[in-house]
């Protein structure tokens, strides 16, 4: 192991950018549709390997929400939550905030409850064993209807009080194009009310105007993705001045084709134009690597320094929604590398 690779591995990190839903590896997906009598549409894990060359944003999600049928029960959640804590933990994540969404599974029967209850039984677990801390920010999806997003946070609310020590945001994610921020004005503005912690995916394969709809109309605190920022200078100055985080997924990004070449990714150049940058893995069974995977290809391809890796662990504790007593033994520990 490079001494790169070993400096990486032992770098404390947060994770703020994870869809539970796109942790789910082939394997699992098949040994979930045995467990629910569910007939996949691949004859292998090797053939939903296959199908894992994507062209677009909307070609990943035909598949992954075909691939989150299979995932029916309390049990079936908490498995596939366990599964992301024991590889968060091997990459040294100490901190992970994790999306998921209701809609894609409330739409099929499964009752909201159990999707609470399965993943954080898996977290509150995690959290009894080592101390592994997490949050849960509920997405809303784009594609779908306001009304829609307002009905499953209204659903969502008599369940806060059991899971207070968890749920602490709501997000919006799914088919960007054809969706700006705009469009959820409303429910945002009633997440905001109840005192939910805002994020939003804008700028992927979305325009800069949607990095500022979700700042603007959402008043969102964290921008998921927000590449396409770099295509507009006053933006760019805005989120330097601001420090408004962005959760940067690079190999989300090369899988996704918003850049051809991780050579080519801005990771870089928006880190050192001073914007608070975070690295994240997204959709990992999906996109070929969980967090230190991505920190090895942006520091291999863009050419990182240790000082560089450092500052980006140190903003994704910086953005993470915790105590500032939670937050210090972490930059803490972060500061140390360095004198290694």
């Amino acid at each position: 192991m490079s001494d790169l690779h070993e400096f990486i591995r032992h770098l404390p990190k947060a994770e703020l950018h994870l869809h539970i839903e796109g942790s789910l590896e082939p394997e699992m997906m098949f040994d979930l549709a045995q467990r629910n009598g569910i007939t996949l549409p691949y004859a292998s894990v090797d053939a939903v390997r296959a199908a894992y060359n994507f062209c677009d944003l909307q070609s990943f999600l035909d598949l992954y929400y075909a691939g989150a049928a299979v995932l029916r029960t309390a049990r079936d959640f908490h498995d596939l939550t366990a599964a992301y804590v024991q590889r968060a933990r091997a990459d040294n994540v100490r901190h992970a905030e994790l999306f998921f969404d209701p809609q894609t599974h409330t739409e099929r029967g499964v009752p909201l409850p159990d999707v609470f209850a399965g993943i954080a039984g898996a977290l509150r677990e995690a959290k009894a064993e080592d101390g592994f801390s997490s949050r849960l920010i509920l997405c809303f999806l784009r594609h779908l209807p306001e009304a829609d997003a307002f009905a499953t946070l209204e659903a969502a609310l008599p369940l806060r009080d059991e899971y207070a020590d968890l749920w602490i945001g709501v997000g919006l994610d799914s088919g960007e194009v054809g969706n700006p921020p705009e469009k959820f004005a409303g429910v945002f503005a009633r997440a905001r009310e109840l005192g939910l912690r805002l994020v939003a995916h804008a700028g992927e394969e979305g325009p800069p105007a949607y990095v500022r709809g979700a700042l603007d109309t959402l008043r969102a605190e964290r921008i998921d993705h927000g590449v396409r920022a770099e295509e507009d200078a006053s933006l760019m100055r805005r989120l330097k001045e601001s420090q408004t985080p962005l959760t940067v997924c690079p190999l989300s990004n090369l899988k996704l084709k918003v850049v051809d070449d991780m050579r080519e990714h801005n990771l870089a150049r928006l880190l050192r134009a001073g914007l608070c940058v975070t690295v994240n893995s997204d959709d990992p069974a999906y996109f070929g690597g969980y967090m230190n995977a991505n920190f090895i290809a942006v520091a291999e391809a863009l050419s990182l320094s240790r000082e560089e890796l450092v500052t980006l662990a140190r903003n994704s504790f910086l953005a993470a929604f915790v105590s500032d007593a939670e937050r210090q033994p972490w930059l803490d520990e972060v500061d140390a590398m360095l004198r290694r």
